[in-house]
């Protein structure tokens, strides 16, 4: 038992490592990506064509000096990130494996726990900072993440209506033939949208509007603060492209197009950040409620008929 416990607990650090610099690499692709967008360099000065940017960036960030505010509220302003950053780790105890890793029935029903529990980490570090930009920031943020999550459940919900079981394993072996994203194609781009608000990003980065809220719920973070808000949100980014990767591309995590699929995925995050500007907040708003909603709720209802009429026929 003890043998079985110390290989999870080994299992999951090592898990942790390599998301943690998958991070690092991730923020090097986007700068690296978007330079190109852009007609430019990116970062190609420290090491070999800029590889070691991002462990620089690091050391840069760490030992900076911590701001410490007066009129805060301190112990929420310090522990927000932290279980900012916590929640987005934790949350990749869901990732399917066979051996040694708490692959457990619910693994859905988890996963839109933690997403729900971000919410209040940014509604926290925002309201906590007592400024007046980093509480609009963290309202603009909830709102916007609780709008996004109703329709994301609803399209995770209808494929698991499909493939009866909240067990990631299912979606492996239903999509050995035929992906999900074909047969459900706008609710393939419904979700990924949902995912891109949910994680606050371009085109919906309202929590961080730098031209109007001089970066949002964050602004009174610097050094490991921030630090930490940002390793949260590229958690969730990197995440967030396995989910995706998992339910429409096929999910098959024991072959390497798995992993291409994947970066595929969190390339396509960069993308829209390069390509498209920001959103009015009302068209974000309309867009949640009487777009995807609808799409939403017709493909469940859809799917919770297909699988009654094929009970039925059997």
């Amino acid at each position: 038992m003890f043998y079985d416990l110390f290989m999870f607990i080994l299992n999951f650090l090592l898990l942790l490592i390599c998301v943690l610099i998958s991070v690092a690499f991730l923020t090097l692709l986007e700068r690296k990506v978007l330079g190109f967008i852009q007609i430019r360099k990116g970062p190609n000065k420290v090491g070999f064509i800029g590889i070691p940017q991002p462990f620089s960036d690091a050391i840069k960030l760490v030992c900076k000096e911590q701001p410490i505010l007066i009129l805060s509220n301190y112990l929420l302003y310090y522990f927000s990130p932290v279980f900012n950053l916590m929640i987005s780790l934790v949350i990749w105890v869901i990732f399917p494996y066979l051996t040694y890793m708490c692959s457990f029935s619910y693994g859905f029903l988890f996963f839109l726990c933690c997403t729900s529990l971000g919410v209040y980490t940014v509604m926290i570090s925002g309201w906590s900072s007592n400024s007046n930009f980093s509480l609009l920031g963290s309202m603009r943020s909830v709102a916007q993440t609780i709008s996004y999550e109703v329709s994301l459940a609803l399209i995770l919900l209808s494929l698991i209506i499909l493939i009866g079981s909240f067990n990631m394993f299912y979606f492996m072996n239903y999509q050995m033939y035929c992906w999900f994203m074909i047969i459900s194609f706008p609710l393939f781009l419904s979700c990924f949208s949902s995912c891109l608000a949910e994680t606050n990003r371009t085109p919906f980065d309202f929590a961080e509007g730098e031209s109007e809220l001089v970066s949002g719920f964050n602004i009174e973070y610097g050094a490991g603060g921030f630090t930490l808000i940002f390793l949260a949100e590229y958690a969730s980014i990197i995440f967030m492209s396995m989910i995706l990767s998992l339910i429409f591309l096929g999910g098959d995590f024991y072959s390497f197009l798995f992993f291409i699929k994947f970066a595929f995925m969190s390339f396509l995050f960069i993308w829209v950040r390069g390509t498209l500007p920001r959103f009015r907040y009302d068209k974000l708003m309309y867009l949640a409620w009487k777009s995807f909603l609808p799409l939403s709720l017709n493909f469940f209802i859809f799917f919770i008929g297909f699988k009654i009429l094929l009970i039925s026929c059997i």
